[in-house]
């Protein structure tokens, strides 16, 4: 199974983009081992539409491009549910068992996803109530795919 983060808006070179990139390096060199065959990336242009509901649409509709047949959609959402790093692996590693081709996180822009987005994933989940910048959601989502690689493969890396 191929795992993608799509995200709204550009990493710049620098510190943030180095460690997302650590960690998806990681968890695509860990993940072949156990059945993930890729763990990459893709970055969407952040609409520039006067009114908030037009952009989330937009960039909706962005992040749902070119999607490949049968991929499961997980939405990262502030009013999705917040699951333990074990059970995000569990959800990754489901996937990869009933034979999900592409497992791809969904980070919106600032506004948030389209409801077309919202109503097309197959899970939507949320790192915790608080408001993160992007980069670092873009982060946490790399770490969290590596921690998952690694609590499915049993290594050390994650300790509850």
């Amino acid at each position: 199974m191929r795992i993608a983060i799509h995200a709204v808006g550009k990493l710049k070179a620098g510190p943030e983009r180095e460690l997302a990139d650590r960690y998806l390096d990681r968890a695509d060199k860990a993940g072949r081992a156990i059945g993930f065959s890729s763990v990459t990336a893709r970055e969407i242009v952040e609409s520039r539409a006067r009114e908030a509901l037009q952009r989330k649409e937009e960039e909706a509709r962005e992040l749902l491009a070119d999607l490949p047949p049968g991929a499961l959609l997980i939405a990262l959402d502030e009013r999705g549910d917040s699951p333990t790093s074990e059970r995000f692996a569990e959800m990754l590693g489901e996937a990869r068992d009933r034979g999900t081709p592409n497992t791809i996180l969904l980070i919106g822009g600032p506004d948030g996803h389209g409801q077309e987005l919202l109503s097309r994933a197959g899970h939507r989940i949320s790192f915790g109530r608080l408001t993160w910048p992007h980069q670092i959601v873009r982060i946490l989502a790399a770490e969290q795919i590596y921690r998952a690689v690694t609590i499915l493969s049993g290594h050390p890396y994650h300790r509850p």
